[in-house]
């Protein structure tokens, strides 16, 4: 079968789509999109992590047929090429990026709570992010990285910089 569905505002094709093949496997091996992970295929990890039609869900999850005619949305599209989000900038300056299996995932998923709630508390950040697994980390860094994201950064100068860099370490 043929899938075709905007990807990160642009037209794609791909050919030759077997029935229960997952939007994961189309976006990552037939149009060369590697920045969701393909981890648990279960969707219990959330490092596949994208946006269909500006709703977060697991990639792994979505059969490839369901997504023709949608807009879909990843880690590579959140931002105009050559440039970072500020969520993506954030996880580097908070040094929340370990081995970067999880990163996408949980850059979606950020992405995707500031959207909804932009100055987030903790209990609302761990909430969004309860269904992201990172094995490297004990989640702190990730943490800092959404709260100086969002501008809510306790240490001096990172609040009143925000996440484009103005005043942060």
């Amino acid at each position: 079968m043929r899938v075709t569905c905007t990807v990160n505002g642009t037209s794609r094709t791909a050919d030759d789509v077997w029935e229960g093949e997952s939007l994961l496997y189309v976006l990552r091996e037939r149009l060369g999109l590697p920045g969701s992970k393909n981890a648990c295929e279960q969707g219990e990890c959330g490092s596949c992590t994208v946006y269909l039609d500006g709703t977060a869900v697991c990639a792994c999850l979505v059969a490839a047929g369901q997504a023709a005619g949608r807009d879909v949305r990843t880690v590579e599209g959140l931002a105009p090429e050559g440039d970072l989000d500020p969520v993506q900038r954030a996880f580097l300056q908070a040094g929340a990026v370990q081995c970067g299996f999880c990163t996408p995932g949980l850059i979606v998923s950020v992405h995707d709570l500031l959207a909804r709630v932009p100055r987030p508390t903790d209990p609302q950040i761990r909430e969004a992010l309860a269904g992201n697994l990172c094995r490297c980390t004990g989640y702190e860094k990730i943490m800092d990285a959404v709260r100086l994201a969002a501008g809510t950064a306790s240490e001096p100068g990172a609040a009143a910089g925000g996440p484009d860099g103005a005043g942060s370490r």
